[in-house]
């Protein structure tokens, strides 16, 4: 399956590249628009990144994962998670 930031940027390269085809035609000139997908890459350092998602803890017994602040033992068998 395809994760949302392949597919995000899937859509706007087909995007940008409709608007270069779109301004070639009107225009009579090659236009290329390909970096608007990429600008969102040039800030990621800015945004945090996973910085502000919680840290993943997962059971030593049976290897289950969640981020969620909530849970603090294993759903199947009671033992208590660690961060990795």
């Amino acid at each position: 399956m395809v994760g949302s930031r392949t597919l995000t940027a899937l859509v706007g390269v087909v995007a940008s590249l409709a608007v270069s085809v779109a301004a070639w035609v009107y225009f009579d000139t090659l236009l290329v628009f390909l970096v608007v997908p990429f600008v969102p890459l040039l800030f990621r350092g800015l945004t945090g990144g996973d910085g502000d998602r919680p840290p993943e803890r997962t059971c030593p017994e049976c290897g289950f994962t969640t981020r969620s602040p909530e849970a603090n033992f294993c759903p199947r068998d009671g033992t208590e998670l660690r961060e990795r």
